[in-house]
């Protein structure tokens, strides 16, 4: 279990910093423009926010796996990351339209990939929580 969570920290900490690329590779000096001031800036911040809080999420994975796995406060940890993680994996699949990747190889390609990535971290929150 210990090599798992250090690998979800990695792998956390880089889904944050892949955050910065967002603004340019979804266009949003262009996009944006069409929305309110305030609903432009909301989604600057809440993306920033988002990465901050899965940067500091894998930190926590990575620097502090011993706790997470040996302690009750870590597994209760694990339980809301558990949680935090399924619904996730739910909302890839329901809250995304199928148009967005259906039928286009690149976005299948990554459709799959974090529907895998989310399952996996999923697994490894709440078995860490179950045993």
């Amino acid at each position: 279990m210990y090599i798992h969570f250090k690998i979800v920290g990695i792998l956390l900490m880089i889904l944050a910093l892949i955050h910065i690329f967002f603004p340019k590779y979804f266009n949003w000096s262009k996009e944006l423009k069409l929305l309110s001031l305030i609903n432009r800036e909301m989604m600057v911040i809440h993306t920033f926010f988002i990465a901050l809080v899965v940067f500091l999420m894998g930190l926590l994975c990575f620097i502090s796996t011993k706790d997470l796995i040996d302690t009750e406060l870590g597994k209760t940890i694990s339980l809301g990351f558990g949680i935090f993680w399924i619904i996730r994996l739910f909302i890839q699949f329901f809250g995304y339209s199928v148009q967005l990747w259906k039928g286009k190889i690149f976005e299948t390609i990554v459709h799959i990939l974090l529907s895998g990535f989310w399952g996996y971290i999923s697994i490894i929150f709440w078995i860490n929580y179950l045993k």
